[in-house]
């Protein structure tokens, strides 16, 4: 059920307690700005406008938010002719055991740019995102020099990739990772709204992935809990690594308006690992705030902008998520009015 804006704040104020309480643990009335988040932006995606800012220039790894970047990258191949959505892409040894979240690809696979995109978009797959991006441009090393020339030509001047897929380096130094800024990721966030259609991947709730795999496809949710149940949300990306925390670049559209948050850094109460309850609490909130921050007369979209929901043969699920599938990176956060 979506959550209309005038019962979100009973919503945010009923969520918290519960969401600690099952698991035993006292919580603050609301997640608390000090220790929720290391960094986060609000702005509006049309004007670009910055709606409320917390730490913004905060630099630090975006972990699966990277794939976000990697999905700007293919954009620009698929627009190109260099790849369609229907390449076929051979699965190597190279792109197996990734770790992390998975969709287990095997060397005697081959699938469509397309299934890999959603794999990458829904399940967060980081063996797909690494096949996708060895495929667009031949290798890794030569992709991600297009994923930091995609960021230096939209302005994200505190950014740097490393990899396609957001995992950890393997010194475990945050300087030798994936590192950006609230404030770069959300130009990346408003690129994609306005000039991709990637709103077509990341509002899909569910789908199978490998319908003709030997033992059955695997069953994919989306990690941001937040679809279906927070009036709007259409995407965009959630990921967690130790080093990153809880992060997430929400968006959502109300009445023609739309919104962007980006949060990076969050832990529960006292750093714990919370997984993610407390960085959907504070997303929820951005968005009530930003879209309240909003001047009274809408901006009208760029006439070059794609529409909201772009055209494409990919059709978003309806259904309410079931619980997480064990390899997801994040379980369920569920959305319920208290009980009267």
């Amino acid at each position: 059920m979506l959550l209309p804006r005038r019962i979100v704040v009973l919503v945010l104020a009923s969520l918290a307690p519960a969401l600690f309480a099952a698991a035993g643990r006292k919580s603050p009335a609301r997640p608390d700005d000090a220790t929720a988040l290391k960094g986060a932006i609000v702005i509006d995606a049309v004007t670009g406008a910055v709606l409320h800012e917390d730490r913004a220039d905060y630099a630090g790894p975006p972990a699966s938010m990277v794939k976000l970047m990697t999905y700007a990258v293919l954009h620009d191949r698929l627009a190109s002719g260099a790849l369609t959505l229907t390449t076929p892409v051979k699965i190597t040894p190279a792109d197996c055991g990734m770790g992390g979240t998975q969709v287990y690809l095997d060397p005697r696979e081959t699938f469509t740019v397309e299934e890999l995109i959603h794999a990458m978009m829904i399940q967060s797959a980081n063996d797909a995102a690494h096949a996708l991006a060895r495929v667009a441009a031949g290798s890794v090393p030569a992709f991600v020099e297009q994923m930091n020339a995609k960021a230096r030509a939209l302005g994200m001047a505190r950014s740097t990739f490393r990899t396609p897929h957001g995992l950890p380096p393997k010194s475990r130094k945050v300087a030798d990772g994936d590192l950006t800024t609230p404030r770069d990721y959300a130009l990346l966030c408003r690129h994609l709204v306005q000039n991709t259609d990637a709103l077509a991947f990341t509002a899909v709730r569910e789908r199978p992935f490998g319908p003709a795999r030997p033992k059955g496809p695997l069953k994919m949710e989306n990690h941001n809990k937040l679809l279906g149940k927070v009036a709007g949300v259409d995407g965009l990306k959630t990921g967690y690594t130790a080093s990153a925390g809880y992060c997430t670049s929400v968006t959502a559209q109300r009445n023609g308006r739309r919104v962007i948050v980006v949060i990076m850094g969050s832990f529960g109460p006292g750093g714990e690992i919370d997984k993610g309850k407390t960085r959907d609490l504070k997303a929820v909130e951005l968005l009530e705030k930003g879209f309240a921050a909003l001047p009274a007369a809408p901006a009208a979209m760029p006439s070059n902008a794609v529409p909201v929901i772009p055209t494409s043969p990919v059709t978003p699920a309806t259904r309410a998520p079931a619980a997480a599938a064990p390899n997801a990176e994040e379980p369920a956060v569920k959305f319920a009015l208290p009980k009267r």
